[in-house]
């Protein structure tokens, strides 16, 4: 039971990575109907602001400014410039499009475009060599009942899931987040309600763009190796469990996101146990996806989506 449960708490810490960028995905295309290919890089951008700042309030702080503020300014401070990242992509790539109602194959290859400016502007920059993220919380393992649980994967946790509960508020229960709501429903009749829309957008944006920012210092907290390229993979896997929650739907990405982190960190604790030594890590993604289009296969409109009906 100890095995099992210390397995349970390192799927929550995985799975709370893949909500939270999932939740930029479906936040962007609830209110456009865009999927933003580019919010895996931005989830890098928000790890390698927080690895700058981060570094800077360190070196020049360190001896007389607390762990506790200096993690605070580091999250709030890449998470508020990851936002203008965000912003300014919307503004200057998206944009022009939707005004020009050019159609949504354009917008999809705008969207991987500025992806790989992203990664290889920081390759131009920074160059290929991978950098240590720092040490922002002295760490401390707590051992309860046999499991050992770190100071940092509870906050990770714990900020995860109030992140999360925060926005289904805010989208729930707020003018905006109503606002939001209705862009989704018809776009066309929200600005004769005097509904600014393009306000709405760029919220959208601030706030996809700032879980990105999140996750990225929580991973790079986790597991500190930063690359340029580190967005491509989990992103694209946030993206997929979006979608099996149910593109559009905030509880739809938290559900598929913590779906696929237990997937993965299951899959690979099965193989040590007797029948299952031909699991392995290797195995990983391609049980866990197997798993999630057995998932669409029965349900092709995600756990939590609904079919979109269009009057012609």
């Amino acid at each position: 039971m100890s095995i099992f449960l210390q397995h349970f708490v390192n799927a929550l810490q995985w799975g709370s990575f893949y909500a939270l960028i999932a939740l930029g995905y479906t936040m962007v295309y609830g209110v456009l109907l865009l999927i933003n290919f580019a919010h895996g890089d931005i989830f890098m951008v928000g790890a390698y602001l927080g690895f700058f700042i981060g570094t800077y309030l360190l070196t020049t702080f360190g001896s007389t400014m607390p762990s506790w503020l200096v993690l605070t300014l580091t999250l709030l401070l890449s998470m508020i410039l990851t936002a203008g990242v965000g912003v300014t992509i919307e503004r200057v790539a998206y944009r022009p499009l939707r005004e020009r109602g050019a159609d949504r194959l354009y917008v999809v290859i705008t969207a991987l475009m500025v992806g790989l400016l992203l990664e290889y502007l920081n390759l131009g920059f920074l160059g290929a060599r991978r950098r240590q993220y720092p040490t922002l919380l002295e760490t401390q393992v707590y051992s309860i009942y046999g499991v050992n649980v770190s100071n940092l994967k509870i906050g990770i946790i714990g900020l995860s899931f109030l992140v999360m509960i925060g926005l289904e508020l805010i989208v729930r229960k707020t003018k905006i987040g109503m606002a939001m709501r209705a862009i989704s429903y018809d776009r066309e009749a929200v600005p004769l309600m005097g509904v600014p829309v393009n306000r709405i957008i760029v919220a959208t944006f601030i706030i996809g763009s700032s879980l990105a920012a999140l996750a990225g210092n929580m991973f790079g907290a986790a597991y500190p190796i930063l690359t340029y390229n580190m967005g491509i993979l989990i992103g694209w896997k946030a993206f997929i469990a979006a979608v099996v929650g149910g593109i559009g739907e905030i509880r739809g990405a938290m559900a598929g996101g913590y779906l696929l982190g237990f997937i993965e960190i299951f899959v690979v604790a099965m193989g040590g146990l007797p029948g299952f030594g031909w699991l392995s890590s290797t195995y990983r993604d391609l049980v866990a996806f197997t798993i999630l289009l057995i998932i669409l296969t029965l349900r092709p409109t995600g756990l939590f989506g609904v079919a979109r009906r269009q009057k012609v």
